[in-house]
């Protein structure tokens, strides 16, 4: 039987007024102390120890009131002077499309990685192969990601000869650097069906072996992005649960116990569905499906509660692009945009108007939740208006719409959303990876200072939350904190002294406030008697260091319903590559695969160039996901779950 969230609220406040001393009784599996625990419960924010029994917290308080809970068999963990935080909730993220970087070894040159020449590109690949083995043996493929012969000391890109010392039984792609070629081995060839009798494609190359025709493992531009279809379509069904499984361990590793796949559709909840129920997660995954593709399955499909660590929690809603790249719909020209723009040029939104007020209609209509992506002014004016037309027409209720990003934001909107009950997903992560560029060429110097504008909303008595968006970064806990306190750009630069938040408030966007966001606080995001285990073990005390050193913690152990799913250290080769520039890489790999997607369904003679820039003007990075039933060669599955 389901338990609904409001019966689960009643009892979860019943357990909580009991004295602690009256369910003694109850003795504790494991009890924690001897460091600093922050609940984010403001009645109770720091205590000294924690109980934990059958998956729930049964006791937080003093030590010695506590310690009733002990029995014979309990497990008593010394902190050492380590800190204890609830699980962080994913706010925003694509888990499954991250099992990519989770499945990938980092092949990038110093100080980004190790590799300097071709035989220690050979060696990091093969520690990783060796390290990951499980993984490897699902995947039935081995991914890395990052070469560039420029800095190799051959300079030169590895064969499929260098590439056969990997592995001859598995396939192994290794992609460059800007993601628009790659080096595969001779499984890998085989299985593409490369041979010295294909010809190159157009506008690709399969580079030569020289004085033969013979592939030499080196491909380029429509080369390299035909053959990725034919190596993941290789893997089926299971590659795409492989790539969701190894999403889902990685964002563990950073600490998280609830994680989201936020633009998903039917074919991809189908696969996470199907993992879940076989156990494969070890944290709760919920999904977010496109409402544009299919608001009739998400209909169908969304609940309030988790089947096996899975469920569907609402509707996603795109409305504009990446400030970056140039592609959020603005209200007022770009500062500097680099690249081939007309004169005033402001971005362009990815939908009509009447989609996104027919969308957020339909989800008000229905008490669906809806979560916006909206980065630019213009694009965060025409939700303003869906919102204002939906909420006149079907009444304000507890239907928590989420704006997602939110980069560039005029005060005036920041209040509507406050007014509007939106609760603001916003990536303050962008302060550090991007904030100098926003300074010097998407909005100027002074603009650049209110992106991700923590500081407004709090000054107006509302909650924010913080997220990575993942994986356009690392899903980085440490960085996101560090980024939402410092607001420290890779320049060193301070974007937005004004829009800082102390650590509690940072770490309460990324559990508490994180948790109520997707209607799940009741049961997450503090450390409260009744509540879920779900708790993180940090190297340090995050309010007892220098703010500036944030980004240097460490997640020491995640712990999910009272059982531990990760410990650092515990492999020689973690689930989590070190550094994020591996992301240029993947986004424009991820491009240029959107691109193709599209124009194989063209006719032969409307294969233009013109109709490339049309499609690379469409792509988005939170619709990587949608690409998943096409690379995974999954349309008639895809046909089918659309039509239960």
């Amino acid at each position: 039987m389901k338990l609904s969230r409001r019966s689960f609220l009643a009892s979860v406040s019943v357990f909580a007024l009991v004295p602690m001393v009256a369910h003694a009784a109850t003795p504790a599996e494991t009890i924690y102390s001897g460091g600093a625990i922050l609940t984010m419960d403001d009645a109770n924010p720091r205590v000294e120890a924690v109980a934990v029994a059958g998956g729930r917290i049964i006791a937080a308080g003093s030590l010695a009131d506590v310690s009733a809970f002990k029995g014979p068999d309990t497990v008593m963990v010394d902190l050492a002077g380590r800190a204890m935080i609830p699980g962080f909730f994913d706010p925003h993220g694509h888990m499954t499309m991250g099992g990519i970087q989770a499945l990938s070894a980092n092949v990038l040159a110093p100080p980004d990685g190790e590799v300097t020449d071709i035989a220690s590109l050979i060696e990091t690949v093969k520690d990783w192969a060796v390290a990951q083995a499980d993984i490897v043996a699902e995947a039935k493929l081995i991914i890395g990601f990052g070469y560039d012969q420029s800095q190799l000391a051959e300079l030169r890109g590895p064969t499929k000869e260098d590439l056969d010392q990997v592995s001859t039984e598995y396939p192994v792609l290794i992609v460059h650097q800007s993601g628009h070629m790659g080096a595969l081995n001779s499984k890998a060839l085989e299985l593409v069906g490369y041979t010295a009798d294909t010809p190159n494609p157009a506008g690709g190359v399969i580079q030569r072996v020289p004085g033969s025709n013979e592939p030499l493992g080196i491909l380029e531009e429509t080369a390299f992005m035909s053959a990725m279809p034919k190596l993941l379509g290789n893997l089926g069904p299971e590659g795409l649960t492989t790539l969701a499984v190894a999403g889902s361990k990685m964002w563990a590793a950073y600490g998280y116990t609830t994680a989201q796949e936020g633009r998903s559709n039917a074919v991809v909840d189908a696969a996470l569905k199907a993992a879940a129920a076989e156990g494969k997660f070890p944290i709760d995954v919920y999904s977010y499906p496109d409402v544009l593709l299919g608001a009739d399955y998400i209909k169908g499909a969304v609940s309030p509660t988790y089947e096996n660590g899975f469920r569907v929690a609402g509707a996603k809603l795109t409305i504009d692009g990446s400030p970056q790249g140039f592609t959020a719909w603005r209200d007022r020209p770009y500062y500097a945009p680099i690249g081939e723009f007309p004169p005033g040029y402001v971005g362009y939104p990815a939908v009509t108007n009447e989609q996104v007020i027919e969308a957020v209609d339909w989800a008000y209509a229905n008490d669906i939740q809806i979560i916006v992506h909206s980065n630019g002014e213009a694009a965060s004016d025409l939700l303003i208006a869906a919102l204002r037309a939906a909420e006149a027409k079907h009444g304000r209720k507890d239907r928590r719409p989420a704006l997602i990003h939110g980069q560039f934001e005029r005060e005036d909107q920041v209040q509507a959303f406050v007014d509007l009950g939106v609760i603001p997903s916003l990536f303050p992560m962008h302060t550090f990876y991007w904030g100098d560029w926003h300074r010097d060429h998407t909005v100027g110097p002074a603009l650049a200072d209110n992106i991700s504008p923590t500081g407004w909303y709090r000054a107006r008595g509302s909650i924010f939350t913080s997220h990575s968006d993942a994986p356009v970064a690392f899903p980085d806990t440490m960085r996101i904190l560090d980024a939402t306190v410092t607001r420290r750009s890779r320049s060193g630069d301070i974007i937005g002294p004004a829009q800082r938040v102390d650590v509690v408030t940072a770490l309460k966007a990324m559990t508490l406030w994180a948790a109520r966001q997707g209607f799940e606080d009741v049961d997450k995001g503090s450390i409260e008697v009744g509540k879920r285990a779900d708790l993180v073990i940090l190297s340090a005390d995050p309010t007892a260091i220098d703010p500036e050193t944030l980004d240097q913690l460490k997640v020491s152990e995640t712990i999910k319903d009272g059982k531990s799913i990760y410990q650092r250290g515990a492999k020689k080769t973690e689930l989590v590559p070190g550094h994020d520039l591996l992301r240029p890489g993947l986004d424009e790999m991820f491009r240029e695969l959107h691109i193709a997607r599209h124009m194989e369904l063209l006719p032969p003679a409307y294969r233009t160039e013109e109709a490339r820039v049309g499609f690379a003007a469409t792509f988005d990075d939170c619709g990587i996901t949608l690409l998943f039933p096409w690379l995974f060669d999954l349309p008639e599955v895809g046909a089918q779950v659309a039509a239960n």
